[in-house]
């Protein structure tokens, strides 16, 4: 389903990610991990197609994502529908007057039916029904959290990708969310910290290093029960699970 074949990425010249190679199959749940700078939000920005390879390849069900590419509005809107992303500050993704029009703005652009009724199903499912009229900019930065993703799932995606979900989430509504991400059927790729939560979410584990390489790709509790492999990722010995 989705494919990196020796990918580069540079910021100005500057090194973000160095021949990187990997596949995610459909349904798959994946932790990807790494120090500050190792090029985790690259990745996350490649597979959203919001910046594009300078060597190598991102393919998502066989097609090669590129500008070009997704220059072509049908292809565009296919892709935009399928492929969807929650930033880590949800601040960003809101930008309607009340709940209500932060979830029912993107069924509103792909002219979907039943608007208000998938509104209300999604907005129990995340428990922000009592929500739904009030202002985003008001809410609590987990409330926020949970609108922005109400909004992408609304649509049905496909392949969901998380940058850091947990941050400005409490104890009770990490919880939460681990469960809920858990039962969640679509293809999942989340950047995380925290190692403990990661074994919560999959046995899948990818880890990028101080040189925007990936070092590891396999089983997460394998790779956390070896002192050597943290110690090569910069991460604290303590993290073991």
């Amino acid at each position: 389903m989705i494919k990196f074949e020796h990918t580069y990425y540079d910021y100005e010249g500057n090194p973000a990610l160095h021949d990187v190679s990997f596949e995610i199959k459909k349904g798959e749940k994946v932790v990807l991990m790494g120090v500050n700078g190792s090029g985790k939000s690259t990745i996350l920005k490649l597979l959203d197609g919001l910046i594009f390879a300078r060597k190598g390849s991102f393919s998502f069900n066989n097609e090669r994502i590129n500008n070009q590419k997704l220059k072509d509005k049908t292809f565009n809107i296919c892709f935009r529908s399928r492929v969807v992303m929650l930033f880590q500050k949800p601040d960003v993704m809101l930008f309607n007057p009340t709940v209500y029009d932060e979830l029912a703005f993107a069924p509103r652009q792909l002219k979907k039916k039943d608007i208000n009724d998938t509104v209300e199903y999604w907005a129990k499912k995340l428990q922000i029904t009592h929500l739904l009229n009030k202002q985003p900019f008001n809410l609590s930065g987990g409330e926020k959290k949970k609108v922005a993703l109400a909004s992408l799932l609304i649509i049905n995606p496909e392949v969901l990708i998380l940058d850091e979900p947990f941050s400005y989430l409490d104890p009770q509504t990490t919880e939460w969310m681990v469960e809920f991400l858990k039962q969640l059927d679509k293809t999942i790729i989340i950047s995380l910290h925290n190692l403990k939560i990661a074994s919560l979410l999959t046995n899948r584990l990818l880890v990028l290093s101080h040189q925007h390489q990936l070092i590891y790709d396999g089983d997460l509790k394998i790779f956390s029960a070896s002192d050597e492999n943290l110690k090569s990722a910069g991460m604290f010995t303590h993290l073991k699970i």
